[in-house]
């Protein structure tokens, strides 16, 4: 009988996923070094290497079924295994599944992602994972952009208040824009006095007047958070008006969003 224990030791000595120690295991009756060996000989025991490397590239995937959507991103090396078609269609069934049964049905496909990592012979995890759920008099939308047949960008947008094409915009714009923050609110105050001390110094130091440095510094401040948050952006289609604007009477809820190797 092969303990969980024995399994959870020779996973950790050899970087193997839990099937394959496993099956090393019963494979040499429960022999450690044995097992450990065995999984050198069939090319196994590599992964622990390939878990340090870096898995910069990736593909994400952006699934909505009523009023709920889920993003999954799928890390790997090289663009390569990323445009594969096994690799795009395990991030889609993964997205599919934490849509239909929330965030922890990732777990779920461990099994395949240590299988692939072994045969593609890639560092290969999930990265970022997101579920968004709109609530009575609200509407989700999603946007994904596609390049060489993977998701690089995409989005997704609670909008209360407003109707699916106004959060389709949002979406749209998200993706473009890139903002960190939905409000000013959600700012860390650590990131705004080091940005305050910083467009300070800047503006003594190109010898503006005391007496102006407060608007100056809060001008310069306010274009920082324009190009942060959301919310205080120029609308991409019409930049005379912002997004709260564009926005009227309808307010964001929650966004999301995952650019691969971003």
């Amino acid at each position: 009988m092969i303990s969980a224990k024995d399994v959870q030791t020779l996973r950790q000595a050899t970087g193997v996923g839990m099937m394959d120690a496993k099956k090393a295991l019963e494979a040499n009756n429960g022999d450690m070094e044995a097992a450990t060996q065995w999984l050198r000989v069939q090319g196994l025991a590599s992964a622990a290497k390939r878990a340090d490397r870096d898995a910069s590239e990736g593909a994400v995937s952006v699934v909505r079924n009523g009023n709920v959507a889920a993003m999954v991103e799928l890390r790997c090396e090289t663009d390569f295994v990323a445009k594969s078609e096994e690799f795009t269609a395990l991030v889609d069934e993964i997205a599919a599944k934490v849509c239909e049964s929330g965030e922890s049905a990732v777990s779920e496909f461990q099994g395949r992602i240590e299988t692939m990592l072994t045969t593609l012979k890639e560092n290969i995890s999930v990265g970022r994972v997101y579920r968004l759920e709109a609530g009575a008099d609200e509407v989700v939308e999603t946007y994904l952009h596609q390049q060489s047949g993977r998701g690089v960008n995409a989005v997704a947008v609670v909008v209360k208040g407003g109707n699916a094409e106004i959060a389709h915009e949002i979406c749209v714009h998200v993706a473009f824009s890139k903002p960190s923050y939905l409000a000013r609110a959600a700012v860390p105050q650590g990131e705004v006095d080091a940005e305050r001390a910083t467009v300070e110094e800047i503006s003594r130091n190109e010898g503006k007047p005391d007496a102006a440095l407060p608007k100056i510094i809060e001008g310069r401040l306010n274009g920082w958070f324009k190009e942060r948050v959301l919310l205080e952006q120029p609308f991409v289609r019409d930049e005379k008006q912002s997004i709260e604007q564009y926005l009227g009477s309808a307010t964001i809820t929650a966004y999301a969003q995952v650019v691969i190797g971003g």
